[in-house]
């Protein structure tokens, strides 16, 4: 099953931008050292050349990971309005064991910043959100164990 990619619309718009920047500069940069390189003579032992490889391969590497994500981008529309938790909403959770609220919101993992507070909905928190209503329960499973929550509310 191919992975669904999620992304916000400015988080679109940077990706594209990104992919862009790899085609035109990132291309014509390694493309520039490796004709240095190649002007050092001995291509068996020109250690500078064999890095150069390297990161042109590691450029179309990218570049074929960027086009999938920009071709199958599933862009969160921001405005839309539901009664359970889904992507792009901002969620106050309430953690039963540290008995506190805290605020996240769920985003694909392209769009992760937590200094912002953005999860992913793939992480153990935002996927035992999704689908939750204002109210409603909820476990999620993480590395240092489960963590029992409570939807207190959400909101775009």
């Amino acid at each position: 099953m191919d992975k669904k990619y999620y992304v916000t619309a400015s988080g679109y718009e940077q990706l594209k931008i990104d992919l862009e920047t790899l085609k035109s500069q990132g291309r014509k940069d390694v493309a520039e050292k490796i004709k240095i390189a190649r002007s050092y003579g001995d291509l068996s032992e020109n250690a500078e050349y064999d890095e150069a490889k390297k990161e042109q391969a590691f450029v179309e590497g990218e570049i074929i990971r960027l086009e999938k994500m920009v071709k199958e981008a599933i862009i969160i529309d921001e405005n839309a309005e539901d009664n359970k938790v889904s992507m792009g909403h901002i969620v106050t959770v309430y953690d039963y064991e540290m008995e506190e609220e805290f605020e996240v919101q769920l985003v694909g993992y392209t769009d992760v910043d937590p200094s912002q507070n953005k999860i992913s909905h793939e992480s153990p928190i935002g996927s035992a959100l999704l689908g939750k209503s204002a109210g409603e329960d909820t476990v999620a499973s993480t590395p240092d164990g489960d963590l029992k929550l409570k939807v207190v509310s959400f909101h775009r």
